[in-house]
């Protein structure tokens, strides 16, 4: 994939001009379909044809200027926090029929700061700690039952992993005890609630659902944004009863995040309204298994696809402290397959776009009026080849061999907008890899290669991609 040379803004010799880099030609509801049926190639023939840096018009949508140089991608996340000159949360109205209005992605300024304040605390120190032990349990329960059965769908029983754990997380009930009670039904319901709600945005052609505004008509129970709005009532209705419940029935010594939220102040000693509430939690139920569940297969494909990696990865685990998550979360090879598998095939195509507002914002000798996006695009910055020579193979090895900087490697996005999260996935990625690896032997149906396809608004792999989990449980490494 060739990509022209770059210039920074600073050092571009021409003249600033007025008018947006140049871009695809085709119509911009075709550049939309191309954008979500086919997201990777279209990059890649864009990229080909026009270099780093061009402009994308998907239909409704402002114009978006896409780039990959890390010197504008360092612009972007630094300018970006800049209420004066961008907004981002504005961007993201795609997500709204999915997360509301109050969810922290929709919100800009001083909002969008006091939510994230809010919401920083259960993702990060010791508290992740706690988890450890219960992402690896759900994982052991869930593969079990994989175990001697015909090839399974590995997205979905990664997706019931990754909802599980954070819905754990979230409504604190013990998923591993036997012993749930009606409080553990509750949220089994809440589980198949939210996975049929997915579901519906859940392919190529159902995400148009989110990408045409005009498919978005309510025409009855029958059809599919009649469906999608009486599910995503259902999964509403048992949100607020678990909100309202909690106020009523406060505990103190709770550790889960619902209850770190209804406790939260901000500078003012305001807490969160229950419509706060309700749309941080669809927020963290969406982003925080959907995306680390596609992660999670992909990275079960590239090491059994690999028998090198997996062999190394066993090597290093072999050696590990199985019974401390946080020695096992640090093991350099295991985080350098992790790195890689974000690396090759994002799970975000872009990081938020960030919207110009009030004057025009000078980048690489262009001068981008209001109303037009920057997009950094994941998928570019990590197909270059000055970054990472051979992008198309998968090699761990370049996470040992360099440190890349944050405007090169950019997952989880950048600058204020960077996802919460973040912490979590990558510990959860790494805890489940690891119960996976050292505890059953899992082999791939098939040798061909897969590739990306559109779920909703992010990328994962098919829903063809089957595994086979043999008899029995791979002998336990020493810990």
């Amino acid at each position: 994939m060739a990509i022209a040379p770059s210039q920074s803004s600073s050092t571009a010799p021409n003249p600033v001009r007025p008018e947006l880099p140049d871009g695809p030609s085709m119509s911009s509801m075709l550049q939309l379909l191309n954008w979500m049926i086919r997201p990777y190639p279209f990059l890649d023939d864009c990229v080909e044809r026009y270099g780093d840096f061009f402009t994308m018009r998907l239909n409704s949508f402002c114009p978006i200027i896409f780039c990959s140089h890390p010197d504008d991608i360092q612009t972007i996340f630094k300018e970006g926090s800049n209420p004066a000159k961008f907004e981002s949360g504005s961007t993201n109205g795609l997500l709204r029929p999915l997360v509301g209005d109050e969810s922290i992605l929709l919100l800009d300024g001083d909002r969008h700061q006091r939510q994230r304040q809010l919401m920083m605390p259960p993702f990060h120190g010791e508290r992740m700690r706690t988890y450890g032990a219960s992402m690896c349990e759900i994982t052991r329960q869930t593969l079990d039952a994989c175990t001697d059965q015909a090839p399974f769908s590995v997205r979905p029983v990664m997706q019931e992993i990754s909802l599980k754990v954070i819905l754990q997380t979230v409504f604190g009930i013990d998923r591993t005890s036997p012993q749930k009670g009606a409080e553990g039904d509750r949220y089994d319901q809440i589980q198949r609630q939210m996975t049929d709600l997915l579901d519906m945005t859940g392919s190529p052609l159902s995400s148009s659902l989110l990408f045409i505004r005009s498919l978005q008509k309510d025409w009855g129970v029958w059809s599919p944004w009649g469906k999608f709005v009486r599910k995503r009532a259902s999964v509403d209705a048992m949100l607020y009863e678990e909100i309202e419940s909690r106020r009523q029935n406060p505990d103190p010594d709770a550790q889960d995040i619902l209850s770190l939220l209804l406790a939260a102040r901000d500078e003012d000693g305001q807490p969160m309204t229950n419509v706060e509430l309700r749309d941080e939690l669809l927020t963290l139920l969406l982003a925080g298994h959907e995306t680390t569940a596609s992660a999670i297969a992909w990275a079960m494909y590239w090491i059994h696809r690999q028998p090198q990696v997996r062999d190394r990865l066993l090597t290093e685990l072999q050696d590990a402290d199985l019974s401390d998550s946080m020695a096992i979360a640090r093991l350099p090879y295991l985080n350098a397959v992790c790195q890689e598998t974000l690396r090759i095939y994002p799970i975000a195509p872009i990081t938020f776009p960030r919207k110009v507002v009030n004057q025009p914002f000078e980048l690489r000798g262009y001068s981008i009026p209001p109303e037009n996006m920057l997009a950094p695009c994941v998928y570019m910055t990590h197909h270059r080849p000055d970054l990472y020579p051979n992008p198309e193979e998968f090699r761990p090895e370049r996470f040992l061999e360099r440190q890349y900087s944050p405007y090169e490697f950019i997952p989880f996005g950048g600058g204020n907008r960077r996802c919460l999260g973040m912490a979590f996935a990558q510990f959860e990625m790494k805890l489940v890899l690891a119960t996976v690896l050292t505890e059953y032997e899992l082999s791939l149906t098939s040798d061909r290669p897969l590739k990306p396809t559109r779920r909703g608004v992010t990328i994962a792999p098919p829903a063809s991609f089957k595994m086979v989990a043999k008899t029995g449980k791979r002998a336990k490494l020493k810990s």
